[in-house]
């Protein structure tokens, strides 16, 4: 298993390296070679990074919409090649990749509607009264302001939407930060198609040079180099624990700390309650036979774990997802990398005191993984907390608690999640409300009745959650709330009107949302 060597380089006169895509879906190595870039084009992008933002910073609200807007024209019109790479590189089937880039183009489509509509800058206005006694009141104006260059760790398991022109890059892009993307070793071609797009996007549009560059590097040290460069002032990674956690320590020890948006998935529990089993058994493992297998179990908000209560409903279950998991057969993963990481990591699990395998799927192959199910008590699962860490693949933990009072201490040792998925009907919500309550507090988005995999793209998605999901369960990674991790507030007090931003002007020239004296009101062009 652990005998191939997917990812290579090799050398030029110069010394310059290369990168080379390979894919596991037919196993061979793909057309194309990849730059890894130098320190010195390290050092180029961040410069140009850095003079960009004076300029981008500045730009009409207007003219951000319209390059995100010709972004999505350029992904469009790139389609047919985009998709035949996306498929090779990443195994992934054409109504997947159709789907991302479908996904893809509406963030920027939502994010310009966003722009346009204004009232993210969240403008808020207090004039002043000079008549208070014994201080008069200043006249205070405060909005938000995007902070600098921003670096986007592309995600392995999604080659569109969460990667170059994905919700992280977009999100920093529409809040007027310059970025600069650390490609994803998996999808290199994929990632030159969209990089491409953007550039040419960023040209059409008359954006500042340096307002975007992708970088491709082998190894840690490209990322370790722009984390800690001092220009670079925040950073968005979606990716495992260990990675996340150790861009965070990087970011936290420099002279001038920056927040590492982070996020490092979870395994999302799934709470069986008794009396919705019994009324809807078949349809409860139906989905989720469906929602762990769904590509490979290869995403962030894939349910690995599953709690219920000893009982006859929960027997029932059990015994009908074990017969459908014998069904199912194995399939082509990401990469060698996540799949040499799923046998290490599920092997781990079943190694564990307590742990036994309940049923997994068949096929034994290179690169494929097999669907499988392990089973512990409640109490095994209290104790150690190796049972709470993810197994990112399509695997899934079942725990049987004695009761109810054991199924709250559960609910109380979990880490922080991305969701919680509640199966329970009416009479379960009633019976087990302080259960149910326990769980919300270590989850940024609460399911009942349905699958955690499928994650709106909307205001009101929370995609995010306590650590270790994320590094700050106060912001998402999808929607439109994303962009509030690339901007700060600050605030003008007594300011002449001349020097104002616009948003925070008598007469406003956008269509933007403000408070006045504490009272919403709506200007428009």
């Amino acid at each position: 298993m652990h005998g191939l060597n997917h990812i290579g380089f090799k050398l030029s006169g110069e010394n310059q390296k290369y990168l080379h895509s390979y894919s596991t879906e037919i196993n061979t190595f793909l057309p194309g070679q990849f730059h890894i870039a130098t320190n010195t084009e390290v050092e180029v992008s961040v410069n140009k990074a850095t003079k960009a933002f004076k300029t981008f910073k500045n730009i009409t609200y207007e003219q951000r919409a319209l390059f995100l807007d010709e972004i999505a024209h350029q992904i469009i019109n790139k389609e047919d090649e985009l998709i035949e790479r996306a498929m090779k590189e990443s195994a992934l089937s054409r109504n997947r990749i159709l789907s991302e880039r479908l996904r893809t183009v509406n963030q920027l489509k939502l994010y310009a509607g966003l722009l346009r509509e204004g009232s993210w800058v969240e403008a808020s206005i207090e004039t002043e009264n000079d008549i208070r006694k014994p201080v008069r009141k200043p006249d205070l104006r405060k909005m938000l302001h995007p902070i600098g260059p921003v670096v986007v760790f592309t995600a392995s398991n999604f080659p569109l939407a969460y990667s170059t022109a994905g919700g992280d890059t977009v999100s920093a892009l529409a809040a007027g930060n310059p970025v600069i993307i650390k490609a994803h070793e998996s999808h290199l071609g994929t990632n030159e198609i969209v990089a491409d797009a953007i550039i040419t996007a960023a040209k059409n549009t008359g954006m500042p040079d340096g307002v975007f560059s992708s970088l491709i590097g082998n190894g840690n040290a490209l990322g370790q180099e722009l984390v800690m460069h001092p220009a670079i002032k925040a950073v968005g990674f979606t990716g495992s624990l260990s990675g996340g956690r150790a861009l965070f320590n990087l970011a936290q020890n420099r002279k001038h700390p920056i927040p590492v948006f982070a996020e490092m998935g979870s395994i999302n529990p799934v709470v069986l309650f008794p009396d919705e089993l019994k009324t809807n058994l078949k349809k409860t493992v139906k989905n989720y036979v469906l929602s762990i297998s769904l590509d490979v179990g290869q995403f962030c908000t894939n349910p690995g774990l599953i709690i219920g209560m000893r009982g006859k409903e929960l027997d029932d279950f059990i015994r009908s997802i074990s017969n459908s998991f014998k069904k199912l057969t194995s399939q082509t993963m990401l990469s060698e990398n996540i799949w040499i990481n799923y046998y290490s990591n599920r092997q781990k699990m079943l190694g564990q005191k307590g742990v036994k395998i309940l049923t997994e799927g068949e096929g034994n192959e290179e690169l494929k993984a097999k669907p499988t199910l392990a089973i512990a008590d409640g109490r095994t699962f209290i104790n150690n907390p190796h049972l709470s860490e993810e197994v990112f693949g399509p695997f899934s933990l079942i725990v049987i608690c004695e009761n109810s009072e054991e199924l709250n201490q559960v609910a109380t040792c979990l880490n922080g999640q991305l969701t919680t998925t509640i199966i329970a009907s009416e009479n379960d919500l009633i019976n087990y409300r302080p259960i149910i309550q326990e769980f919300k507090e270590n989850t940024g988005r609460l399911i009942f009745n349905g699958v955690p995999t499928g994650v709106e793209v909307c205001k009101a998605m929370h995609h995010g959650g306590p650590y270790p999901a994320t590094t700050d369960s106060r912001f998402t990674a999808v929607g439109e709330d994303a962009i509030k991790r690339w901007v700060r507030p600050i605030a003008y007090q007594d300011c002449p009107q001349e020097l104002l931003p616009e948003p925070l002007k008598n007469k406003n020239s956008q269509n933007i949302y403000r408070f006045v004296n504490g009272k919403l009101t709506r200007e428009s062009l």
